[in-house]
């Protein structure tokens, strides 16, 4: 594995999102010193926190699973995730609502969710369900230590008996068509494989191998932290303050000064210098191009993941066909990829993801009120509308979630809302997310692995990278294994 030559005493972290947080607290564990500079007063970066009247929202992911990956960074400074939040698993994960009325609970117990299945649609999905478990399992064991939780310094790397392994199980094949072998049932078939679009790439052209991320979901199991996902994030910056970080929050960085091939230094917005050894680089691409004042040469421009609209409402009602996740199902399946990857046309039957945090922790809202994140996913501005042009649709589409909404038994949603926050590419784009998506970089076959812009910098030998546009990818869990293989290309960090 490739590292950071020279000296690397003193790590100046861009960016206190969870990438940033895993790299530093794996830096520290390793002994260097690290400053973390942050533009918002507050740590998190996607993952943070808005207050509306009494409520108190989570600005970005709101399904944790794996959580044993933001354990590794705190026990790299002897710390844990357990003494730091309070960890509910979700029973159910999910549930699963559908246009033609059915429902099923998503569960991660092999068992029960076998039940489930057999009592939804019959004995032989229940049979399809337990082969397909199975598989997710071995799948999952065939990639994480190879193929997401390591270094690539050149595509041979992936010439290992593991690729032969992923091979036979099929990981290079057709997502959709893979699930289909086991389960028959359409609606059955949605669960275990919409997760493709956290990628970027619809279930029909997503290698089969991105089904560890229904590993992930229905199989390793769903938590919520208690105070909400941004609970994550601060107890990071508390273990990592503790362990000797020092934090600046407020402080955009403007430019990297370099010499000599080597970034000598962190210039933030009030003409400050950081001087520093190295350097993590935790932004999304476009800012971070700009700050080393190059963007690599690829053959074809990068593709880009659909977008969302996220509207959180502060309500005065809730509704029990909700549980703490719940997948929204529209009647179109094909089609709605087809509008969010290629026709570039907002969803015109829409399959929405709903989330209720006050489930589990009402303190989140006033009392006797509740809070509901609705995400609709949409094309990126690269092929749909634009930023300046959501700007101005962003109100009508609010509107029409809301009438979907309500189409769909959430009766009295709209009287309901009391306060809401409306998120659409706009804002995306204003925080500096290429083609208007915080989703990054699509997964497709030529931008996934050794193919994903690389965590190390071309002319630049003490910069690397961190976050959902390098290696290993989007989501929550890849996002912290990114900041640990940063901290590694520094540290030289061997797995025990």
């Amino acid at each position: 594995m490739r590292t950071v030559p020279g000296r690397t005493d003193h790590v100046v972290v861009v960016g206190a999102g969870l990438s940033g947080l895993a790299a530093a607290l794996h830096l520290l564990g390793s002994g260097r010193s690290v400053t973390v500079v942050e533009s918002e007063d507050l740590p998190g970066g996607r993952a943070g926190r808005v207050r509306a009247g009494g409520y108190l929202l989570d600005t970005g992911p709101t399904v944790l699973t794996m959580p044993h990956l933001a354990d590794e960074a705190f026990a790299a400074v002897g710390d844990s995730l357990a003494a730091r939040v309070e960890l509910v698993p979700l029973h159910p994960a999910y549930r699963a609502r559908f246009a033609d009325g059915s429902s099923i609970d998503v569960h991660t117990d092999g068992e029960v969710m076998a039940e489930r299945i057999r009592a939804f649609a019959g004995p032989a999905e229940a049979d399809g369900y337990r082969v397909l478990r199975r598989w997710l399992e071995s799948l999952y064991a065939a990639q994480m230590r190879r193929f997401i939780d390591t270094n690539f310094d050149s595509p041979f790397r992936l010439l290992h008996p593991d690729l032969a392994r992923l091979a036979a199980l099929g990981g290079f094949g057709r997502l959709d068509a893979r699930i289909g072998r086991h389960l028959k049932d359409g609606r059955l078939r949605r669960v275990f494989s919409f997760q493709s679009l956290y990628a970027g790439v619809p279930p029909a052209r997503a290698l089969a191998a991105y089904a560890v991320i229904a590993y992930m979901d229905t199989v390793a199991g769903v938590h919520f932290p208690k105070g909400g996902m941004h609970a994550l994030p601060v107890a990071m910056a508390a273990a990592a303050e503790e362990a000797g970080a020092e934090f600046r929050y407020g402080s955009p960085v403007t430019a990297l000064r370099t010499s000599a091939g080597r970034v000598r230094a962190v210039r933030l917005r009030d003409g400050e210098e950081l001087a520093c050894d190295a350097v993590v680089l935790t932004p999304d691409l476009p800012v971070v191009h700009r700050l080393l004042g190059r963007r690599p040469r690829r053959p074809v421009p990068l593709r880009h993941s659909p977008s969302a609209v996220v509207l959180h409402a502060g309500t005065r009602r809730t509704w029990p066909e909700l549980s703490h996740h719940t997948l929204s199902f529209g009647g179109a399946w094909e089609q709605t990829f087809d509008e969010l990857t290629r026709t570039g046309r907002l969803m015109s039957d829409p399959s929405l993801l709903i989330t209720r945090p006050t489930t589990h922790d009402e303190r989140l809202a006033p009392d006797g009120r509740h809070l509901h994140y609705v995400l609709a996913p949409c094309p990126n501005t690269d092929i749909g509308p634009s930023a300046s042009q959501w700007a101005r649709i962003g109100p009508r589409y609010r509107d029409r979630l809301v009438e979907e909404l309500e189409k769909r038994g959430l009766h009295g949603f709209a009287d309901s809302v009391e306060e809401e926050v409306l998120v659409t590419p706009a804002d995306w784009t204003a925080q500096g997310h290429a083609a208007g998506t915080p989703f990054s970089v699509a997964h497709t076959f030529a931008q996934t692995g050794p193919f994903r812009p690389r965590n190390l910098v071309a002319g630049i030998e003490n910069a690397v990278l961190a976050g959902c546009g390098t290696t290993p990818g989007v989501g929550v869990p890849t996002v912290l294994i990114s900041g640990k293989l940063a901290a590694a290309r520094i540290t030289g960090g061997r797995r025990p």
